[in-house]
């Protein structure tokens, strides 16, 4: 699995090893952190490489599933790395695509809701082709998990591979980053610190939430499916901005004010996905209700206390 020291990546280590997977975990550090994978240090059935995977990879031994999760997923990276993170959507993609090809393993891609840019469909749904612009701030990101999609299908169909590919909505919970730039731990560490939470625009635009138990759950569903296009996982309950501020404040009992700063370019207006296709294909749903997911996280954040020792 590539980004194993990842927010989401970490979490489905965890999955696959409690299902009793072998699971060899690659990451380069450049977003993930090693205290992430503490859990899971001295478990036989985890071997841990530090690796950049848009290096070509060989692996001894079988190989049954290749999983490729290695991303800059948020504003506050991809921006810091554009290029880095054109490569990895790109290189990465590649060279874990011929790992399975040689391997002849099952391959499995997060790519994201991004792919839909600021949509004029909503609730997305997969067969909506987007609405992103190529050559934007955020386009180092999008597009390279477009790519990164046409990749995958170009591998299936060419060589018959049994591939998947999974479109993530905004998901949180405990491992992400302080200080990643994503609404969940800006206003959490807002909240905690007692500084007025930072709203973009009017606050208006909305979100869907999924908590990562639950994305992981999919992911873990959709690995074993025989669907081969993509499939939205993400949470489809939307709230607008100020509403997710209000419950972060009641949360966390912060008298905190609010703080208006103009919106980022290409940020899109509305989020949320259509689940029916994961529904029907995949019998799956999310569970967790936001108030439980928000909880667990801001217990986690009060534990590692500061950005420093988030990002490990």
């Amino acid at each position: 699995m590539s980004g194993a020291a990842g927010f989401i990546g970490s979490h489905f280590c965890d999955r696959l090893i409690g299902e009793g997977h072998a699971v060899l975990g690659l990451d380069n550090f450049i977003t993930g952190a090693a205290r992430n994978l503490e859990q899971l240090g001295g478990n036989p059935l985890f071997e841990f490489r530090e690796w950049d995977v848009c290096e070509p990879l060989e692996v001894e031994g079988p190989v049954d599933g290749v999983l490729h999760l290695a991303s800059l997923a948020s504003p506050t990276d991809y921006f810091q790395h554009p290029i880095e993170t054109l490569d990895v959507g790109s290189a990465g993609t590649r060279n874990m695509l011929e790992l399975a090809l040689r391997h002849r393993a099952r391959f499995l891609l997060t790519s994201t809701s991004e792919c839909y840019g600021d949509p004029a469909v909503h609730p997305q749904v997969e067969t909506y082709w987007g609405n992103v612009n190529p050559v934007g701030v955020r386009s180092c990101y999008d597009e390279s998990k477009r790519y990164a999609e046409a990749l995958t299908m170009a591998y299936h169909r060419a060589h018959g591979l049994a591939t998947n590919i999974a479109r993530i909505f905004n998901t949180y919970g405990p491992r992400m980053q302080l200080d990643d730039g994503r609404v969940v731990p800006a206003f959490v560490d807002q909240a905690l610190k007692g500084q007025p939470l930072t709203v973009f625009g009017d606050g208006s635009q909305t979100r869907s939430f999924c908590y990562v138990r639950d994305l992981v759950d999919g992911l873990y569903r959709l690995m074993f499916s025989e669907e081969r296009y993509p499939v939205n996982l993400g949470n489809p309950r939307e709230m607008t901005i100020l509403e997710f501020a209000e419950q972060i404040r009641c949360i966390t009992g912060t008298s905190a004010t609010l703080e208006f700063k103009a919106l980022p370019e290409d940020d899109p207006q509305r989020r949320r996905p259509d689940i029916g296709k994961a529904k029907r294909v995949l019998g799956w749903e999310p569970k967790v209700r936001l108030e439980e997911g928000l909880r667990e996280t801001i217990e986690y954040f009060e534990r590692i206390g500061s950005p420093a020792l988030a990002r490990g």
